[in-house]
């Protein structure tokens, strides 16, 4: 067994704009195994900074909006280091998905070697009320649009998702807002990787979503997540 697969560095990528009451309660059930965690405030206008600095995470300010240019911003800081992570989680600031879980959802990578590890809600147990109509319907459409149109077998497009440094670096993303998950999907099944879905918890968030809890939200992430299909076909 090698060095990396013994000790593997995992950091940590949580975008959050506006997270102020529950960014504190998603760092501090971080498994202390994570080197970093990176919050990317995302051009919050309440505590969120502040709150996060205070629970003991690395804070990078990214003034224009956008999930996918949070995501990006963490990954440029990473690149920075002098030491690179060997694998990288994502998870949202709103405290609906369970940071507990990571142990899990690094496994696959760590046993089985396996690049992409999703963390599915379909196959979870789902809080009463934690994903609304809109969004259980999006998901269903969105992995049955890439059942049939690349052959994938996903079955969420759950933002809690784990994924080898370099492979994800080779998947060139640059989706800036709503279509970054479907992005990663996608380029992750067309060149090659391996990859597996393990079922993770989901509970009601902590503040109004700003996808779900908004018709331009739904409206929008729905219109960016079919072109991104589209746009890769």
């Amino acid at each position: 067994m090698s060095e990396t697969t013994r000790h593997p560095i995992v950091d940590v990528i949580i975008p959050a704009y506006n997270e102020e009451q529950s960014i504190h309660h998603v760092i501090k059930e971080i498994p202390t195994f994570v080197r970093h965690i990176i919050v990317v405030n995302n051009n919050s206008t309440d505590q969120t900074k502040t709150v996060a600095q205070q629970a003991g995470a690395i804070v990078l300010d990214e003034p224009i909006m956008g999930y996918g240019r949070a995501c990006l911003t963490g990954m440029t800081f990473l690149e920075s280091l002098d030491r690179q992570p060997d694998m990288l989680v994502f998870l949202d600031g709103d405290y609906s998905d369970y940071p507990e879980q990571m142990h899990d959802l690094i496994q696959p990578i760590i046993n089985n070697d396996i690049d992409f590890v999703l963390g599915s809600r379909a196959k979870g147990k789902r809080e009463r009320g934690s994903m609304t109509l809109p969004q259980v319907f999006g998901n269903w459409l969105s992995t049955s649009l890439m059942r049939w149109r690349f052959g994938t077998t996903y079955s969420d497009l759950g933002p809690f998702r784990a994924i080898k440094w370099e492979k994800l670096k080779s998947l060139g993303m640059i989706d800036q807002n709503y279509g970054w998950t479907i992005e990663m999907q996608i380029k992750a099944f067309k060149k090659g990787l391996t990859y597996q879905e393990i079922p993770v918890d989901y509970r009601k968030r902590i503040g109004v979503s700003k996808v779900s809890g908004t018709i331009k939200g739904v409206f929008g992430a729905g219109y960016k997540i079919l072109w991104t299909i589209w746009k890769y076909r």
